[in-house]
């Protein structure tokens, strides 16, 4: 270590990342007039916290690949952190095979975000099918909301009943909800005083996070995993909190014939080719306007009216975006789905006579035909 990096700090008690005060350009950055202060921060966290600015460096995946690994080494628990406003998209499928023997719960956030008259019964059930689908096993499931505190008591059980006097590793994508989780364990369970950074912007946690238990062990933080499948990875700044709701969302419904569409913003496109007149419900964020058209003018306007009309993105940004993918889907009679555009939500098929659909995103963007939610 550089006479620079002999800070007297090891790590940013926000993100984890070691401190250095020779590099500004560097990750773990910390001015030397910085180090008196309480809690030490890097300069990152300092603007993200006081600024709500990021910078866009985030660990390589292979990082990411090298920590989960080193879970399966250890005896611990693993609690693992979806995102259900968009859980295939934030679901570690190949969790599995880094986790070893160790046990893993399965934390289900952002529940605060469906209709209240959901059932959660029926959403324990669902997630159940869809992660036997995925070949993941879990010791428990518990529907939390980060935000309302829901469920928080009830994790806080599972964790104690499945922990072992092990460590616990708490792992999720990027934007899940993981870090606000354990500022909660960190003001209720811990002595330390320093909350990890929250942002909602990637790559906000760069290296392990220990926090301490009374009984010598450690509640870990891991960096959230950056998945470009997501269009939440792909926006801009200013448009992440267009797309993703911090409210109950209020569902859109749509009467359409077959050769309408649906434009989200100019992030996707929704296509009914074929198939008799049914509705359609949109489980999106409410800021995000959904613009009807007819299917022979979608092109024309989409080239015309990119980042005006349908924005977000807009213009500047639009520019930034992959092009648009179609992904043809077909709904067997009877079938009760949703469309997943991973990222900015999902579209009920109501109508039970069976359609074809076009469903376009920027290349890379998850497109997913599951059974339905709600």
């Amino acid at each position: 270590m550089t006479q620079g990096q002999q800070t007297g700090a090891a790590a940013c008690e926000g993100c984890g990342v070691r401190l250095q005060t020779t590099d500004i350009a560097a990750l773990g950055y910390v001015p030397e007039q910085a180090l008196a202060r309480s809690p030490v921060i890097c300069q990152r966290c300092f603007r993200i916290k006081h600024y709500n600015e990021v910078s866009t460096t985030a660990l390589q995946q292979d990082d990411f690949l090298r920590i989960l690994g080193h879970i399966g080494n250890t005896r611990s628990l693993v609690v693992h952190i979806v995102d259900l406003f968009d859980f295939e998209g934030s679901l570690i499928s190949g969790l599995q095979r880094f986790v070893g023997a160790n046990k893993v719960v399965l934390a289900v956030n952002k529940i605060d975000l469906l209709p209240k008259v959901t059932n959660a019964n029926r959403i324990v059930g669902w997630v159940q099918r869809q992660l036997k689908e995925e070949g993941l096993k879990v010791a428990d499931i518990v529907l939390v909301s980060a935000r309302k505190h829901t469920g928080f008591d009830r994790l806080l059980e599972a964790i104690g009943r499945h922990r072992a006097g092990g460590d616990v590793y708490v792992v999720g994508a990027t934007n899940a909800g993981k870090s606000t989780l354990i500022n909660r364990l960190i003001r209720d369970h811990s002595d330390l005083e320093a909350e990890l950074t929250v942002s909602a912007y990637p790559g906000t946690t760069l290296d392990l996070v220990r926090i301490p238990l009374d009984d010598g062990q450690a509640i870990i933080d891991t960096p959230g995993i950056v998945y470009k499948h997501r269009l939440s990875e792909l926006v801009s700044r200013q448009d992440i909190h267009t797309i993703m709701p911090d409210k109950p969302i209020k569902p859109m419904v749509f009467q359409l014939n077959e050769g309408q569409t649906l434009f989200f913003g100019g992030l996707a496109r929704f296509d009914f080719v074929k198939g008799e007149r049914q509705s359609f419900t949109c489980f999106v964020s409410n800021a995000l306007h959904i613009h009807r058209t007819k299917r022979e003018r979608a092109d024309e306007l989409y080239a015309n009216h990119l980042g005006e009309l349908l924005q977000p993105p807009g213009k500047e940004e639009a520019a930034e975006l992959p092009p648009f993918v179609r992904h043809a889907l077909r709904v067997k009679p009877g079938s009760k789905v949703d469309v997943l555009v991973s990222g900015i939500g999902w579209i009920k098929v109501n109508g039970e006579t069976g359609a074809e659909l076009d469903v376009y995103a920027p290349k890379g963007v998850k497109i997913v035909l599951r059974p339905s939610l709600i």
